[in-house]
C-alpha cells in the first residue's frame, strides 16, 4: 500500500473524531433537544462547533468514498477504527470526559483487531472468467 493510502486512511479516522468531538461539543452548548422538537436542531447548524463538525464529518466522508474506491469495504471499515482512538483522546483531554477502565479496555482489543485486518490485502482478488465476461457483456442486446 502506498503512503497515499495510508494517509487516507489516516484521515479518516482523524476527520471523524475531529468532526464527532465538535458535533459533541457544540451539541452540549446548544442543549438537550426532544424528539417532538426535531426541527429544533437544524438552529444548531448555527452554533460555530456544530458547524466545524459538519465541515469535518464531510472530510470524512470524501475520504471513505476515496478508500473505498481502491480497497474492499472490510479492509477500510475496520482500518479506520482508529478514529476511536483519537475520539478517546480527544473526549479526555479536551472535552475532560471521564473513560473508565473497562472503555479503554474495549479501544485497545478494537485498536489489535485493527492490527490483524490491516496486515492482510486491502483488496480481494476477484478474477472474472470469460464466460462471466461474455455473458455480462451480451446481457440486454437484441437479438
Amino acid at each position: 500500500m502506498t503512503p497515499g493510502k495510508y494517509f487516507v486512511l489516516l484521515g479518516i479516522a482523524a476527520f471523524g473524531a475531529i468532526g464527532d468531538t465538535l458535533l459533541a461539543r457544540g451539541m452540549k452548548s446548544f442543549g438537550a433537544v426532544a424528539p417532538s422538537q426535531i426541527f429544533h436542531l437544524f438552529s444548531a447548524v448555527l452554533n460555530p462547533y456544530v458547524f466545524l463538525g459538519i465541515f469535518f464529518l464531510l472530510a470524512f466522508m470524501s475520504a471513505y468514498l476515496s478508500a473505498l474506491s481502491w480497497a474492499d469495504l472490510t479492509y477500510v471499515l475496520p482500518a479506520t477504527a482508529f478514529g476511536y482512538v483519537f475520539i478517546a483522546l480527544i473526549a479526555r483531554f479536551l472535552l475532560h470526559e471521564h473513560i473508565s477502565p473497562v472503555r479503554w479496555l474495549g479501544i485497545v482489543l478494537i485498536t489489535a483487531g485493527v492490527g490483524f485486518v490491516a496486515g492482510g490485502p486491502e483488496s480481494s482478488s476477484t478474477k472474472k472468467t470469460a464466460g462471466t465476461e461474455s455473458a455480462l457483456s451480451t446481457a440486454g442486446t437484441r437479438r
